[in-house]
């Protein structure tokens, strides 16, 4: 490691960014996101090391594991660790050469082969990981509570960035879409007895009769109103 300097390189740079460019919040933020993750980079290959394994090699151990039967299919690991599937492809082949995982046949689709971890593999990720966790993954001068909350910044970025779809917008469109269909099969239900919905219904429904097209349309377009 270096010897410390006796400033800080990224906050100078943001004062004269500041005096000869402009505002530099974004560009002192970024370059600092950058460096800390040369230092994190750097502690966490260290670790690893020792135990013939880089990050990326790592988190597929870590990602088989996770699996449900300890195996899954490449395009899916590709999915799941943001990689081309050439990454993937040379992740698994160095990691089958040493044994630590095999490519086995999908039981059901003979056009899928499945990756596998072996027990040596197993043993390997826990090896490695207790050598990550015990220097945090590298990520020092942080408390519980502040590692949380960059956590919920860099996820903002993320999602910004389009890196993943925010499961809670998606359960929140869901429900609404419930919200929706609940509301019309109420109003159906209560079909000339509600004020708001009786111009779309005719006088007499008789036998709970069927709403016309233009009748449906009319009630969806209220029900989304107000739902």
């Amino acid at each position: 490691m270096n010897r410390p300097l006796p400033f800080d390189p990224i906050a100078r740079a943001a004062q004269l960014w500041e005096a000869r460019i402009g505002p530099s919040g974004t560009m002192a933020a970024v370059t600092g996101v950058m460096r800390v993750q040369q230092i994190i980079q750097s502690a966490v290959d260290g670790a690893l090391k020792p135990h013939g394994l880089t990050f990326a090699r790592y988190e597929a151990l870590v990602l088989l594991t996770f699996a449900r039967s300890a195996s899954l299919p490449m395009r899916v690991m590709g999915e799941r660790l943001q990689l081309h599937p050439t990454s993937v492809t040379n992740i698994v082949d160095r990691l089958e050469r040493d044994g630590l995982v095999k490519r086995v046949p999908h039981p059901t689709d003979r056009r899928t082969t499945l990756v596998e971890i072996t027990e040596e593999g197993r043993r390997r990720r826990e090896a490695a990981t207790e050598a990550v966790t015990a220097i945090d993954f590298g990520l020092n001068g942080l408390t519980e509570r502040q590692t949380e909350q960059l956590t919920d910044l860099l996820t903002k970025v993320r999602r910004a960035a389009g890196d993943f779809i925010d499961s809670r917008t998606t359960c929140a469109a869901a429900e609404t879409e419930m919200r929706s269909r609940s509301s019309l099969s109420a109003l159906i239900r209560m079909g000339c007895q509600n004020r708001a919905v009786a111009p779309y219904f005719p006088r007499v429904c008789p036998n709970g009769g069927v709403l016309s097209r233009r009748h449906s349309h009319a009630l969806g377009q209220h029900v989304r109103q107000h739902a």
